[in-house]
């Protein structure tokens, strides 16, 4: 028989943090979207060895989030994340030398950005499901999949890139933008995985 999650609501977020009353639910999870944007901050700045190529850490930090927070306040806490940028932060992981602000957003990696806004909603939406271990992880790779779609197709067909040009075409967009982060991708979404399932563990829960 599979392990299976809580079955509905609580997150593992709220069930660490746990808060009564209208004004306290409203500072703990305020408390909560900043904490979880900070990480996205310090995930897109950590690259680490890998093959075929390097990686950063925003994709785990983003299932990771979605997972612990749930659909909403996840989603909410990327949102800031992608706010800080917006306003000019460095917060980004090619920031700098390339400028942040909201030009940024229509460059090859804004379609990646918004996909890190769905992907933690989506995250969010099957760790609050409870369900299977299975059914998570399921979850977890549809996130993941919304996130490389969105941004391989606005890397295709929507961005701007230097010289004026709109779009580098799927091919090359798949190449560069999904292809070689693939396998990093799998290892964010068992990881991820594991780590919900030791978080309601510590808190008494199977996981």
């Amino acid at each position: 028989m599979a392990e299976t999650l809580p079955m509905q609501a609580p997150t593992l977020a709220g069930t660490l943090f746990p808060a009564a009353g209208a004004r306290s639910v409203a500072l703990r999870n305020a408390a909560l979207v900043v904490a979880g944007s900070l990480l996205m901050v310090l995930a897109a700045k950590v690259k680490v060895p890998f093959w075929p190529v390097p990686m950063t850490l925003q994709t785990l930090a983003v299932l990771g989030l979605g997972a612990a927070y749930g659909a909403r306040l996840g989603a909410a806490t990327i949102a800031l994340y992608i706010a800080y940028g917006l306003i000019g932060l460095p917060v980004f992981t090619n920031t700098p030398p390339v400028a942040a602000g909201p030009l940024y957003l229509v460059g090859p990696t804004g379609g990646f950005l918004v996909g890190f806004v769905v992907a933690a909603a989506v995250a969010g939406w099957a760790a609050e499901r409870g369900a299977s271990r299975l059914r998570l992880v399921g979850g977890l790779v549809l996130a993941d999949l919304a996130l490389l779609t969105l941004g391989c197709l606005w890397l295709a067909f929507g961005a701007q890139m230097a010289g004026g040009v709109t779009g580098v075409g799927f091919a090359k967009a798949f190449a560069y933008g999904a292809e070689p982060f693939l396998l990093g991708e799998a290892l964010k979404v068992a990881l991820t995985a594991c780590f919900a399932g030791a978080g309601w563990s510590l808190i008494g829960r199977r996981g």
